[in-house]
């Protein structure tokens, strides 16, 4: 059996994360993978047909097979088919399909769910500019499409009331229209995701193609070197290079990527059987083939042992990556004992792994039932109808409380994930009808509200003028605490009123800040001040000599603190200040390393407090938080070079992972640095 011909047969899109696949959902996506095998276009059954017709020509052009080998090929064939039962392999070669697809999966790229039904409008509005702004946007569709959903929900609601209000006074039904700032951000960042995730799949649709017609033409000059005439070492040489180019040939369609492999590897396997005329070079690279998939296999049984299934799933998918992509065949003597090693130890932790999956699934079907439990709950509290204010009020209340139980009741099984989480939203948003539309009918007690509010603008206006500001601010502030209790009043009187009031609030708090500005004016012209500097330093020209540059920063820096305090509600200029102080120090032209640490010295000026040290007691928590994850870094770059302990050092693989090692280590001395400051402030 060929370890080559075992690693087929998993072509299929996976629809999951693999932390999160039930077995029963992994066996969807079988039959999913298979239907889109079945499913490939004519240059996929090309690849097959050539496959077939290169093996037939080859038995033709080669001498006559023996009894034994004729048995060995018998068997291989069998081992081919018992490999298309190996639902162990199936699964990691269908993640590694996927992943050729689009090389940034490999890096799984999570997004975090929220509740979007509980979000306005404007915070919709953030959370799918904070998506575009910080996700891949081939990860965000999911999230886009429900943020769309509930926007779309709300601005209908809100249209219908704006609707109903213009019908109200006098409006003809037919002349109505309306939209708001919300809905034109909104349609102006679906426009933007639209226009992205399009070019985005253009792009790659583009990069596969060609990658994938790249790896072909290589398959076609592997071939060709069967029948080069020329001393066996050259040919051997360009082998190798051939091999190098696939190796960097970048992603291929997912469909196509069992089916290029497979034929790349037979092409392999006989441009070997072909350097039966050198035998040194043929087993002098089965030998390092095969000393490098016995290190795999033993990783592998080490893995079947670790008790964290989902880390161990993930290094598999790694090693079965090396052994088909990176490593040649071995002898035939081996390829039989070889392979069924790697694939028991391959089951083992898919067995185990699946185990696993059991035992969760049978606590997401008690979350399960519990959240169905919440549903029905909320479902039966919005089917009573309410009659009075305080009975909506402690209905609103008690949703609130469910839906926190909801979402604190933990996973579900994916397959009804959707289905429970949509029965959710309809069971509060029929809730949140039945409370909209009592309110909406609440005619007397708004004209009640109304007239309350009436007695509170009453009390502001005849306040208005008062010096008396001990007595008459608790009072202010009283009506205006009072005013946010009183409720609803009708539509067409809550702008008015509101202006009202607010206006004789304003008027005066504006006298009374204004006595207070007298008594503070030290405060206003030390913030007049720190203006005019912050104006010059955006203004300032940094010289050529970096330490000149330095000395003028810091005595920007030491000016400013000399200043003294702001008023309270002007304090926002430090940070506009700081900032600049930074901008400054990034246009300097010296090492980024001591740079760094100029500024960080900077800033821990701005923190330092001797009556309260919490803001550096945060800052020395966040770095010893990134130089402990920093460390974890390291020791994983360096396990990993464990796999690649016979590979030359000029390996591309391993200059990367020494490169990022020695960024790593120098990014731990600026932290460790970084830490020594920030206790030296202490003192």
């Amino acid at each position: 059996m060929s370890e080559n011909d075992n690693l087929q047969n998993a072509d299929g899109k996976k629809e999951v994360e693999s932390t999160d696949t039930t077995p029963t959902q992994q066996a969807e996506i079988k039959t999913e993978a298979k239907s889109e095998t079945e499913g490939n276009d004519v240059d996929n059954n090309n690849v097959e047909a050539e496959v077939k017709q290169d093996s037939e020509t080859e038995s033709t052009d080669n001498e006559p097979k023996s009894s034994t080998e004729a048995e060995e090929a018998a068997t291989e064939n069998a081992s081919k088919t018992d490999a298309a039962k190996d639902n162990h392999v199936d699964e990691i070669e269908a993640s590694n399909a996927e992943d050729a697809e689009d090389e940034s999966n490999a890096e799984r790229h999570e997004v975090e769910e929220k509740d979007y039904h509980a979000m306005s409008m404007d915070e919709l509005n953030a959370e799918i500019s904070r998506l575009l702004k910080n996700h891949k946007i081939q990860t965000i569709s999911k999230h886009v499409n429900e943020i769309k959903s509930e926007f779309n929900a709300k601005f209908s609601e809100l249209l219908e009331e704006k609707k109903e209000e213009f019908i109200d006074d006098g409006g003809n039904e037919i002349d109505f229209y309306y939209t708001n700032d919300a809905k034109k951000q909104f349609n102006a960042h679906y426009k933007e995701y639209k226009q992205t995730i399009n070019a985005y799949y253009k792009e790659r649709e583009q990069n596969l193609k060609q990658n994938l017609d790249n790896r072909l033409q290589i398959i076609e000059d592997i071939k060709g070197l069967l029948s080069v005439e020329e001393n066996m070492g050259t040919t051997y040489k360009t082998f190798k290079e051939l091999q190098e180019k696939w190796r960097n040939a970048g992603p291929i369609p997912r469909d196509k990527y069992n089916n290029a492999w497979n034929t790349y590897h037979h092409h392999v396997e006989r441009f070997y059987d072909f350097l039966h005329l050198n035998n040194d070079l043929r087993d002098m690279d089965f030998k390092h083939n095969y000393d490098q998939k016995l290190k795999i296999i033993e990783r592998a049984e080490e893995l079947a042992e670790d008790e964290n299934t989902n880390r161990s799933f993930r290094e598999l998918q790694v090693l079965h990556k090396l052994w088909k992509e990176e490593l040649g065949p071995v002898g035939k003597e081996h390829r039989e004992a070889i392979w069924e090693r790697f694939s028991n130890a391959t089951k083992a932790i898919h067995d185990k792994r699946q185990a696993y999956f059991a035992d969760m699934d049978k606590a997401h079907e008690k979350n399960l039932e519990r959240k169905e439990e919440i549903i029905a709950k909320i479902t039966a509290i919005g089917e009573d109808k309410a009659t009075s204010h305080s009975a909506w009020q402690k209905k609103i209340k008690e949703i609130e409380a469910l839906r926190d139980a909801f979402f604190k009741a933990g996973k579900v099984p994916l397959k009804v994930n959707e289905s429970t989480w949509a029965k959710f939203k309809n069971a509060v948003r029929t809730f949140n009808r039945g409370k909209n539309s009592f309110y909406k009918n609440l005619k007397k007690d708004q004209y009640d509200n109304l007239k309350k509010k009436k007695e509170l603008i009453q009390i502001a206006e005849d306040n208005k003028d008062s010096d008396d500001f001990a007595t008459v601010t608790p009072l202010m502030k009283k009506i205006q605490s009072d005013w946010k209790k009183i409720g609803h009043v009708p539509r067409r009187d809550s702008d008015k009123i509101w202006k009202q009031f607010k206006s004789a609030c304003n008027h005066y708090f504006d006298k009374m800040h204004a006595e207070r500005k007298a008594k503070d004016q030290h405060l206003y012209e030390a913030f007049d001040k720190k203006v005019k500097l912050l104006d010059g330093l955006k203004a300032l020209e940094l010289s050529e000599d970096p330490k000149a540059d330095i000395k003028t920063l810091q005595d920007k820096i030491a000016e400013w603190k000399d200043i003294g305090y702001v008023p309270q509600n002007k304090r926002y200029i430090d940070g506009k200040f700081y900032k600049a102080i930074d901008d400054k120090f990034d246009k300097l032209k010296m090492d980024k390393s001591k740079l760094e640490m100029i500024k960080f010295e900077s800033k821990l000026e701005n923190l330092a407090d001797p009556e309260d040290t919490r803001l550096l007691d945060n800052e020395q928590n966040f770095i010893r938080k990134r130089i402990s994850d920093i460390k974890s870094e390291i020791n994983q770059l360096e396990n990993n070079l464990q796999f690649f302990s016979n590979v030359k050092s000029d390996n591309p693989l391993v200059k990367d992972v020494h490169k990022n090692i020695d960024n790593h280590k120098k990014e731990l001395d600026t932290w460790k640095a970084k830490l020594t400051k920030v206790r030296g402030m202490y003192n």
